[in-house]
């Protein structure tokens, strides 16, 4: 038996700011009591700059930001939430002089030329351009009653990109990142050991470098704080090596928020390639965006969620191609919060190095995130649990004796265990 559920017409409000729910914390809260299921989409790094990632895809390519077009989907589909992809490197080696990411967080002011042909930048000077795009975004998801996960640094801006993501396999971000020391005029080097990678960025291996992230992240504080529909995320996808900088970056966003009218969710996120999911859990942040694992495996069982922290199922760290909506029904079932990553979203494909047309392939996928939220917007989401034991799929969401949600991946029959209801119960 199918069952469809029709998206909301309206968008409800992006209230907050967020927090962990205080008597079932694998979901949000506003404050108001009601737990807040997030779920959503990301396009791999378009919505914040023009021209990410130049020299990864074919030389030459322009890719203009997708942030108006994403929102529009988000919108159609029912989603709340998506991440706000920043990247930290102008361009690769192997990019084209003329194709830059902008705007990026400092001023190019020279003297002097970096690597890319253009004004070395200044460290101790900010540019407006790219804080105020970061600003008038949130607003203007805001607006469309959309949380917005900001993402303050990311991995693959500073070391070498596997292969298979990239058309030149050979690209260096290193090679326009504005902490090499040929590209800025403060002599600050993020490459201690030389060897023409920027691992050391996220390491607190180098107190110069460290001191002007955390200038960079009370500036970002400084300029959405004031927003309810903000969540902040470390970085994407950083070295594994990188989670005691991380944990430093959460402190800081949390002890610099102290002084401020208000505080906002601090998530951490996999980190590649094989980092444990441990450290996630033991990390000071609010929510964790985990990793699959042999042992551990979001995309075909994923694990129950304990409310130890909020966990944010976020695709780009589970399969980034998939286009199965089994995998948002399972995590959803299982008491977590998917975020798809919507490769068409802007639309770009990674394997071809081309921008290429939206083809529906990803519409099955769009559509469950919208349904899962129009049932969790339904039920009382702060009462229910994950209940796998209730289930002969195993897959039950329960309010015992009041709410079942139950999903069936393969179809068929079902038996569920009801002993703790009394009366009459509504079937759907």
């Amino acid at each position: 038996m199918g069952l469809l559920m029709l998206p909301q017409a309206h968008a409800d409000k992006a209230t907050g700011p967020l927090r962990p729910h205080p008597t079932n914390p694998r979901y949000f809260t506003d404050g108001s009591g009601k737990a807040i299921y997030l779920a959503g989409s990301q396009a791999g790094g378009w919505d914040m700059q023009d021209d990410a990632w130049p020299g990864w895809q074919a030389q030459g390519v322009r890719i203009p930001s997708s942030f108006a077009r994403h929102m529009d989907i988000l919108s159609k589909h029912n989603h709340n939430v998506f991440r706000l992809w920043t990247v930290e490197s102008a361009r690769c080696n192997l990019g084209s002089a003329g194709v830059l990411a902008t705007p990026l967080p400092y001023q190019r002011t020279g003297p002097g030329n970096a690597l890319d042909g253009q004004p070395r930048f200044d460290l101790n000077q900010f540019d407006p351009a790219y804080f105020d795009r970061l600003r008038s975004r949130v607003i203007a998801a805001r607006g469309r009653g959309i949380y917005v996960i900001v993402m303050l640094f990311e991995g693959f801006s500073c070391v070498h990109p596997v292969s298979n993501y990239a058309v030149n396999p050979g690209a260096n971000p290193w090679f326009g990142h504005p902490f090499n020391v040929r590209n800025n005029v403060n002599g600050v080097n993020g490459d201690r050991d030389g060897d023409g990678w920027g691992l050391e960025f996220h390491s607190l291996a180098v107190p110069a470098v460290t001191r002007l992230q955390k200038a960079y992240v009370r500036k970002v504080g400084d300029t959405v704080n004031d927003l309810d529909n903000v969540l902040y995320e470390i970085a994407n996808e950083s070295v594994p090596q990188s989670q005691d900088w991380q944990n430093e970056m959460i402190n800081t966003i949390k002890s610099y928020e102290a002084t401020k009218p208000k505080q906002h969710p601090v998530l951490t996120s996999h980190s590649w390639p094989g980092q444990s999911n441990a450290a996630l859990f033991a990390s000071p942040a609010d929510a964790v965006a985990p990793g699959k694992k042999t042992d551990e495996d979001y995309e075909n069982s994923p694990p129950t969620a304990t409310g130890k922290k909020v966990v944010i199922a976020d695709f780009d760290h589970i399969n980034p191609w998939t286009r199965d909506p089994k995998v948002v029904w399972k995590n959803f079932l299982r008491g977590n919060n998917p975020i798809i990553y919507d490769t068409y979203l802007v639309p770009f494909d990674w394997h071809l190095g081309k921008v290429v047309p939206d083809d529906g392939t990803y519409e099955p996928l769009r559509r469950a995130v919208g349904h899962t939220r129009s049932y969790a917007t339904r039920m009382n989401l702060a009462a229910m649990t994950p209940r796998n034991d209730l289930a002969s799929t195993q897959y039950c969401l329960a309010n015992p004796g009041r709410e079942y949600l139950v999903y069936l991946p393969e179809g068929g029959e079902v038996t569920v265990d009801l002993t703790a209801a009394s009366g009459t119960l509504t079937v759907e």
